[in-house]
Order: C-alpha cells, then sequence, then structure tokens
C-alpha cells in the first residue's frame, strides 16, 4: 500500500464514519432528548428516521453525482454541509426543529458514503482492494457499535447536544487530510440529474415511514394513515418505473443483472434491518427498563467493537481468496443464534449473564459478514460503477433500518417498550439476520 493510498483509505474512513456514527450514536441519547423536548417514543423514532429517509433515498442520487463531478469534490461538500446541519441539531430548541435539522444531516450523509467507499474501489485492486474494503468496512461497522458508546459517555458527561456538535471535529480533521490528497477531479462530461427519480424516492419512503411510525397513535380507518400507507408503497413502485424509462437514471437497473450484486443487495436489505432494531432495542431497553445511564447503555455493546476491528480486515482479505458465500452465510446464522440467546434477559436483568453471552457470538458473526458481504456486492461491479454500485449497496442498508425502525411499534406490540416487546423484538431480529444467511447460502456464487 502505497503513501497516497494509505491516505486515500484514512479519508474515506473518517469521512464515511461520521454519517454512519450519527445513525447509531442518537440511540443512547433518545430517552434524555425526550425528557428535554418531550414526544416519548414516537420522537425517538423520528429523531432517528428523520436522518435515515434522506440518507437512504437521496445516496442514489449522490452516488450518481460523485460519478459526475469528482469524488473529491462531493466530499467536500458533503462535510461541510454535514457540519452544518450538525451544529443546527446541537441547538436544537424543539422535537421538530431537531427532526427538521436532521433530515438536513441526512442529506450530507448521502454525499459522504458512496463518494468515499468509490475512492477505494478505484484506487485498489485486487488482494489489496480485498484488504481495503474490509479495513474501511471494519469502521463503518464499529461506528454502528461505537456509537452508543461515544454518546453515552458525551450525554452523561455534558449533555445530548454534544452528541450532533462534536461531528465538527473529525469534519476538521479530514479536512486537513484533503489538503494532502495529491488528487485533481477529472471533467466530465455533463448529464442531467434524475430528480424526478429523486423525487419519487424519497416521498415513497417519507409516506411508508409516517404510516408505520403514526399507526398506533390512529386508527387503520383514518385517512392520516390509510393515504400515505397506500400512497407510499406506489410511489416507489412509480420509482422503480421510471428509473427504467429515464434517459439517465439515478438507480441503473442493468446492474441487478449481476447476480452475486442483487443477492447480495437482498441479503443487506435483510441483516441491516436487523442490525438497526438490535441497536435500537438493546440501547433503548437498558436505559429505560435496565436502568442503565447512557454511558453504560453504550459499554453494552462494546465487545462487538472490538470484535470487528480485530477480525473484520482478516474475512475481508479471506473473501477475495476464498470467496464471500462461506461467509455471508455463517455470519449472519451465527448473529441470530447469539441474539436468539437475548431471551435469557427477565426483570432482575444481569448483564454478565444474559446478554455478556450473546452479544459476544453476536459481535462474532457480524465480524465474519460486513466484508464478505460489501465484497460480494461491489467485487462483481466494474471500477466505472463504483460509485453508484456502492450508493446502492449502502441506501438499501440505511432503507432497511429507516423501516425497521418505523416498525418497531408494530414489531414490539405497542407504543411503550416492555419485557415482553424486548423478547417479540428478538425473535424479529433474529428471523431478520437468519434470512440473510439462508438468501446468501443459496444466491451467492
Amino acid at each position: 500500500m502505497t503513501k497516497q493510498q494509505r491516505l486515500i483509505l484514512i479519508i474515506s474512513i473518517l469521512a464515511s464514519f461520521v454519517a454512519f456514527l450519527d445513525a447509531s450514536v442518537v440511540n443512547v441519547a433518545l430517552p434524555d432528548i425526550v425528557r428535554d423536548l418531550g414526544g416519548g417514543l414516537r420522537a425517538q423514532q423520528w429523531v432517528v428516521d428523520a436522518y435515515l429517509i434522506t440518507l437512504g433515498s437521496l445516496i442514489l442520487l449522490a452516488g450518481s453525482l460523485s460519478d459526475l463531478f469528482g469524488r473529491r469534490r462531493i466530499l467536500i461538500v458533503g462535510l461541510l454541509w454535514f457540519g452544518v446541519a450538525s451544529v443546527l441539531c446541537a441547538l436544537a430548541p424543539t422535537t421538530l426543529f431537531l427532526i427538521v435539522a436532521r433530515l438536513l444531516q441526512g442529506m450530507a450523509g448521502a454525499l459522504l458514503v458512496p463518494s468515499s467507499l468509490a475512492l477505494i474501489i478505484s484506487s485498489f485492486s485486487g488482494a489489496t482492494q480485498g484488504k481495503a474494503i474490509g479495513t474501511w468496512t471494519a469502521w463503518t461497522g464499529i461506528s454502528f457499535i461505537v456509537g452508543p458508546l461515544v454518546g453515552g459517555f458525551l450525554v452523561d458527561s455534558v449533555s445530548w447536544r454534544l452528541v450532533f456538535a462534536i461531528n465538527v471535529l473529525p469534519i476538521a480533521v479530514t479536512f486537513w487530510l484533503i489538503s494532502k490528497w495529491e488528487h485533481k477531479d477529472e471533467a466530465k462530461k455533463k448529464i442531467p440529474i434524475d430528480v424526478i427519480g429523486a423525487a419519487l424516492c424519497s416521498l415513497g419512503l417519507a409516506a411508508t415511514v409516517y404510516a408505520l411510525i403514526e399507526q398506533p397513535y390512529f386508527d387503520f380507518e383514518n385517512a392520516i394513515i390509510w393515504v400515505p400507507l397506500l400512497a407510499g408503497p406506489l410511489l416507489l413502485l412509480c420509482f422503480v418505473w421510471w428509473e427504467r424509462r429515464a434517459t439517465h437514471p439515478m438507480l441503473p437497473l442493468e446492474l441487478f443483472k449481476v447476480r452475486n450484486f442483487t443477492v447480495g443487495n437482498v441479503a443487506t436489505f435483510a441483516i441491516y434491518a436487523g442490525l438497526s432494531v438490535a441497536t435500537f432495542l438493546i440501547t433503548v431497553y437498558v436505559q429505560q427498563l435496565g436502568g442503565y445511564s447512557a454511558l453504560e447503555a453504550g459499554l453494552c455493546l462494546l465487545p462487538v467493537t472490538g470484535l470487528m476491528f480485530v477480525l473484520s480486515p482478516l474475512f475481508g482479505k479471506l473473501a477475495s481468496t476464498h470467496g464471500s458465500r462461506l461467509f455471508m452465510t455463517v455470519g449472519p446464522i451465527t448473529c441470530a443464534l447469539g441474539f436468539l440467546s437475548l431471551l435469557r434477559i427477565d426483570a432482575s436483568f444481569n448483564y454478565p449473564i444474559h446478554i455478556l453471552p450473546g452479544i459476544l457470538v453476536f459481535g462474532i458473526g457480524l465480524s465474519i459478514t460486513v466484508a464478505p458481504l460489501t465484497h460480494a456486492v461491489l467485487g462483481s461491479i466494474d471500477n466505472r460503477h463504483a460509485g453508484i454500485a456502492s450508493a446502492i449497496n449502502n441506501a438499501i442498508a440505511r432503507i432497511a433500518g429507516l423501516l425497521a425502525i418505523a416498525a418497531i411499534a408494530v414489531i414490539i406490540g405497542g407504543a411503550e417498550l416492555t419485557l415482553g416487546g424486548l423478547y417479540r423484538g428478538i425473535f424479529a431480529i433474529s428471523t431478520l439476520l437468519a434470512l440473510g444467511g439462508i438468501v446468501s447460502a443459496f444466491g451467492i456464487r
């Protein structure tokens, strides 16, 4: 690995780490945000999903922008935008203001993720590329786990507002590293931007999420629920229809003719839906029903961070040599078994006995899964489409989390989290994770 390649890898990790971190760091701050600004479980879902709505729906468009205008340029714009939106979140006087700021923050995050991974795909090749992807995946995967730890420390030490304000520091470091990067974006022929596709995707997701989150508070007969519940999927079908006919679609459907790309993205949806619900439920449950502080809630998932940091690069390298199917089968099923063991949780709530063993098994499974999954999906796509391919995969992962979080009230059987609701959540999470492994076993080549 050359000096410039090492610099590109660090820049890519930092830029995407910030975006991924904010998808999970907020989880441990949710109880404090609700105590400060009000809103209950409903507000907690919206604070998480507002970010994921724009991140998931616009990341495809951002992937096209990355390929069109240059990865460096899009990266810089995304970093600046993300910093401003983070400050707005930190200053939010009301829940509604915070939700709107999170929408803006998700837009910026959409610019960061595809451009950062596309840099790696275009700068590395062969086994070195597999190892680089594994390292990038390890750090971005760690962000989902380390987020609650960092957030818990900041919430307990100062305020939940610092969870957002702290983003300014890694953004500043990333800008300093970019100044040392010997790279100039190539001028490319300008093509129309798929504004209609972006609008259909965003509105379809927003309507679906709205109906899922608000459903516990209204009857299904109420137009405020059934209208968006019907309109959302219909708009998403229109989005697919439009992408098949658009001259310059933001979602090039021909990429799905590649078997590993298609199957890998189906597995991505199931795995990341389960992962998103898992981190949400565990961090909220241990605080609201287990009596843990925000920092203690973050520490609950710390073992997963250590395991992923050590093991993900290794499995990324193994996948580039031996193929991804075995790892993508064993990994998610191991995760599912680890999470099923959390059914031992009872009212006495003993972390070392009830949670830690399952979390360790879950962490091993996640380490086996994530890097080979990324390698299977992106390794089958030509480098010319690296930006949009990485955008599609990341969009599917974020949309999976978005819809899963929106459906939490349905999953746990009510608008309040109880021990029985946690059990239902554990079954749902384990089913989703195992499904990802089964799909990979029969579909990946």
